[in-house]
């Protein structure tokens, strides 16, 4: 909305100096990074508009379900700084108004009719919200944000330079908000395919650009924690022997070198070695390679380099639900197909599942039959490779 008015009057007016509005700008863009502190920004419109109440309706859900708004006045704050309410968009007075147009409810309908509207005697009345200020934001993805500054009956109506200040507001929330539902989105992704990984019992361990490791996920953390090959000592990756750790060493170096160099320049991305273990078993395998990068801007604590990490004995984590579901296997079946996946022998997963050796042969011969195999090392290997490990671990059935 074009309010005619100069930006400099409309401060002016509003007794806004440029260092609060440029603050108030800059607290909306701050919340993109994280939504606790888009209150804030909102109790700062409060304050300008001399409100007591402004919201941001995030989303309108269908009933039964609430829908998730911010709100800056006297309300508690919800989890992450978001509150979840009834908002019945279609029975409402402001359906299907045009977007990125402020607007004031006594344009909509005189007073007697909003006074008596269903829509205010249930949501606005109890809060003493009786003028509105607001408009509907339309988002680049085709979604829409409502936003919504209000005051008690008793206070004066939005005057113009209100409403033009509320339009110079706009394009900020709308670029904020949908920054934010971008880093949100990139989050998601990294976050499942951070899942995925780990479901596979894959460690990884990131490094920054000194070396110092940066993020770990809970395979690595085990891993570490058990000090049985790896372990971190100053902040550092190190290994238990000290011919493995310049190995080590040599490896991480090597990922610094081509991740400051550029890889895909005809030079191999990732080196691997094994890790010894004091304990004697089987070596731990590690993979070790530079993290892309089209980073511009220099900074300190981005994570450089991963290493990857795969426990050959560890236990797998197949989950348990979608094996019985993917193979129609009953509970005692998946959790014998589980320990035989976790490399015992039939008569070792018989011990561990406490039943009788004939048991576990009949059991062992209607999984053949379930899942097309001949060989228990047929068995092992669809297991180990099938879609079952991303479902995550669940806790095994108990045999009947």
């Amino acid at each position: 909305m074009h309010s005619g008015l100069p930006n400099a009057q409309v401060l002016a007016e509003m007794g806004l100096e440029l260092a609060e509005y440029e603050g108030l700008i800059g607290a909306l863009y701050d919340a993109a990074m994280d939504t606790r502190s888009l209150s804030g920004a909102l109790r700062g419109i409060r304050t300008l508009f001399k409100a007591n109440f402004v919201t941001l309706i995030l989303r309108v859900e269908d009933e039964p379900r609430l829908s998730p708004m911010v709100v800056a006045g006297d309300v508690e704050l919800g989890e992450g700084g978001i509150n979840h309410y009834a908002y019945y968009a279609k029975s409402s007075l402001f359906d299907g108004l045009p977007t990125d147009t402020v607007f004031t409810v006594d344009e909509l309908v005189s007073d007697a009719e909003w006074s008596r509207s269903a829509f205010y005697l249930l949501y606005c009345a109890p809060h003493d919200c009786y003028h509105m200020l607001g408009a509907d934001i339309r988002m680049p993805d085709g979604g829409t944000v409502r936003f919504r500054i209000n005051r008690p009956e008793q206070h004066p109506r939005f005057s113009a330079t209100e409403r033009a200040m509320c339009a110079m507001l706009l394009p900020h929330l709308r670029r904020a908000l949908h920054l934010h539902a971008q880093l949100d989105r990139s989050q998601s992704m990294g976050s499942l395919y951070s899942r995925a990984i780990g479901r596979l019992a894959v460690a990884t361990i990131m490094l920054d650009e000194h070396g110092n490791v940066a993020q770990l996920n809970p395979v690595a953390r085990d891993i570490l924690d058990s000090q049985d090959g790896l372990k971190v000592v100053g902040g550092r990756l190190e290994a238990a022997y000290p011919s493995d750790n310049r190995e080590l060493a040599r490896l991480v170096r090597n990922a610094f070198q081509r991740a400051r160099q550029g890889v895909g320049k005809g030079v191999q991305v990732a080196e691997a070695t094994s890790i010894a273990r004091p304990s004697g078993q089987v070596s731990l395998g590690v993979v070790v390679e530079p993290i892309p990068s089209q980073a511009l801007l220099e900074g300190h604590g981005k994570p450089t380099v991963v290493v990857y990490v795969r426990d050959a004995v560890s236990k797998s984590l197949v989950s348990t639900v979608l094996t019985s579901q993917l193979y129609n296997l009953t509970p005692a079946e998946t959790a014998l197909a589980l320990e035989l996946a976790n490399g015992l022998s039939l008569e070792d997963a018989s011990l561990v599942l406490n039943i009788r050796r004939n048991t576990a042969r009949a059991h062992l011969r209607s999984i053949f039959s379930k899942t097309g195999v001949r060989r228990q090392t047929e068995l092992v290997r669809i297991m180990l490779n099938s879609v079952v490990a991303l479902g995550g671990p669940a806790p095994a059935p108990q045999p009947m």
